[in-house]
């Protein structure tokens, strides 16, 4: 495996140094989504702790949680503990998510009152001709599609002049349709649940 890695000696961060409002004891995230996201990873038909965040939330509770306010750092919270597919190391840890690339602006600008928000994340490849710079989009997507309350859209994309295809990328992980055919490969599912395992 070490000699299939394209970026053997990244930059890592120490995981005590990222900025976090996460709990020193890990709670289990409320997960929002109902789509084609947690049916398909239910399908997979595998068990256990790195599971049980993609059971369907409390009916009676949704509506308290859809108005509760969320931040840019609750958005890098959830996403700086997925674990990069090539190393066992967090996308925090890695630089490839940071705080300062994620960012949350109204949805609909032209209509004040509207709870509707778009949640970008910008992502930074640990190098600019990241094979699996796709992936990690998808893993970042999939992990908020999950975590977030239907009110968030979800954009991820490759931060500019950070990789090689980024446009490519970038067109990939915009398109619906692709993004829901790609997540219909069991394969790459497997992969994506896998760096979901570290989720706190």
């Amino acid at each position: 495996m070490a000699s299939e890695m394209q970026n053997s000696n990244p930059i890592i961060l120490n995981a005590a140094d990222l900025p976090t409002r996460l709990p020193k004891a890990p709670q289990k995230p409320r997960a929002y989504g109902t789509d084609v996201f947690i049916s398909t990873l239910q399908s997979l038909g595998q068990s256990g702790d790195a599971f049980s965040l993609i059971s369907p939330p409390d009916s009676e509770d949704d509506n308290d949680m859809s108005d509760e306010p969320i931040d840019e750092q609750e958005i890098f919270d959830l996403v700086s503990t997925i674990s990069d597919p090539e190393h066992p190391i967090s996308l925090g840890s890695l630089a490839v998510v940071s705080l300062a690339d994620i960012m949350i602006k109204p949805s609909l600008p032209h209509v004040p009152g509207s709870p509707l928000r778009t949640v970008t994340v910008l992502i930074t490849p640990t190098i600019t001709h990241c094979s699996l710079a796709t992936v990690i989009g998808l893993g970042v997507r999939v992990r908020l599609e999950q975590s977030l309350p239907p009110r968030f859209r979800v954009d991820v994309r490759i931060k500019e002049g950070t990789h090689s295809t980024a446009d490519e990328v970038n067109k990939q992980l915009g398109d619906k349709e692709r993004v829901a055919a790609a997540l219909e490969n069991g394969t790459l599912m497997g992969v994506i649940a896998k760096m979901l395992e570290t989720c706190q």
